[in-house]
């Protein structure tokens, strides 16, 4: 969606960013009636979100790891809906806790499928929680077979989603050729990983989305290095 970020309120004459906001509502006195002052319509995906699991992880001892994942994964998902990756015409990064929050909701997923959690299942899980808004993950050694499925289609998730803002950003550009062949290439790998349901080594995931993030640093400053580095990615995960 293309929007002029800079607003301004008609009733108060106060200024704000709706690139920083995500609300045409005046911030000081809550009226809908603004107007853009930007002279250019920019493309704007993202909309401010934060993940916060802070209470969650209050509740550790009050109820069971596969309750606590499920409950998680209600506020991935809602930090999810609101995220984008382009932000005032500018494309961001596909960032850890994005990628985090999708597997600990395909993680959740999987945790009710089963009738109980062994304890290595239940380590994993809980590690996500204590991390994912930060960021952080259980390293690739740590991922049960048995939830391995919750990476792969994490990765999947986020490859499609980044590819998405990606394309909708470079729309006014001009993508090279090899450019445009290495993000179908991806599409192709994630689409197949989804179509694995997500059951490959976690290493795949992760160097799925290594590729990712280098095509989209050649895409966004023209680096041939970062492509060469994306493609050779790809190639491999073959």
């Amino acid at each position: 969606m293309k929007i002029r970020g800079e607003r301004e309120c008609g009733e108060c004459g106060t200024r704000w960013s709706y690139y920083e906001t995500g609300s045409v509502g005046c911030p000081a006195c809550g009226s809908l009636r603004s107007v853009g002052r930007d002279d250019e319509r920019r493309e704007h995906t993202d909309m401010p979100a934060e993940l916060d699991l802070t209470p969650i992880r209050a509740a550790v001892d009050d109820a069971p790891v596969a309750e606590l994942a499920e409950r998680a994964a209600d506020v991935c998902r809602e930090y999810i809906r609101r995220r984008g990756f382009v932000s005032g015409g500018d494309l961001r990064d596909l960032d850890d806790t994005y990628v985090a929050a999708l597997e600990c909701r395909h993680a959740a997923r999987a945790a009710d499928r089963m009738r109980s959690l062994t304890e290595a299942e239940e380590l994993y899980v809980l590690a996500l929680l204590r991390g994912a808004d930060r960021g952080e993950r259980p390293p690739t050694d740590a991922v049960p077979a048995s939830l391995r499925s919750a990476r792969g289609l994490a990765a999947a998730d986020a490859v499609d989603d980044y590819r998405r803002d990606l394309r909708t950003w470079a729309e006014d550009g001009t993508l090279a050729t090899d450019e445009r062949a290495a993000l179908g290439a991806l599409g192709d790998h994630a689409k197949r990983l989804r179509m694995l349901d997500g059951e490959v080594a976690p290493e795949k995931a992760t160097s799925l989305l290594a590729a990712a993030r280098e095509l989209a640093t050649a895409v966004r400053d023209g680096d041939e290095t970062a492509l060469a580095r994306a493609e050779d990615r790809l190639e491999r995960l073959v």
